[in-house]
C-alpha cells in the first residue's frame, strides 16, 4: 500500500476555485483502478486551507495515478492558485491499519491525521 496526504493553502481569492478543482480531480482519481481512498477536505479552522487524504493499492498504482492527464492538469492549474505554487507531500507509514466492513482488506477512511 502507498498512504500519503497533500497539504495545500490556497491564495487570497482562490479557495472556492481550488475546491472545484479539487472536486474534479476527485471524481477522477477514484475511478483509477489502483486508488482505495481519495479524499479531500477543508481545514474548519482555515477555509483557504485544504488536506487531501490519499491510499494506492501498491506502488505500481501509485506510479500509473502520477503519469495520469487529470492529475497533470490540476497540478498545472493549482501552481497559480497556491502558496508555494505546489501542495506540499507527506508519505505515511500504516501503524494499525483498518480493514473495511466488507471484509476484501481495502483499508477504511477513518480520521486522517492532522
Amino acid at each position: 500500500m502507498k498512504s500519503l496526504y497533500a497539504e495545500f493553502t490556497a491564495l487570497e481569492g482562490a479557495a472556492d476555485l481550488v475546491e472545484q478543482l479539487l472536486r474534479t480531480l476527485a471524481d477522477a482519481v477514484r475511478r483509477e483502478p489502483g486508488n482505495l481512498v481519495f479524499d479531500a477536505y477543508r481545514k474548519s479552522d482555515d477555509p483557504q486551507a485544504f488536506f487531501v487524504y490519499e491510499i494506492y493499492a501498491d506502488e505500481g498504482a501509485f506510479h500509473s495515478h502520477l503519469r495520469q492527464e487529470h492529475g497533470r492538469v490540476f497540478n498545472e492549474r493549482l501552481a497559480g492558485l497556491v502558496h508555494g505554487g505546489r501542495s506540499r507531500l507527506t508519505w505515511l507509514t500504516p501503524v494499525a491499519p483498518a480493514e473495511a466492513a466488507d471484509g476484501r482488506g481495502r483499508p477504511g477512511t477513518a480520521a486522517p491525521p492532522a
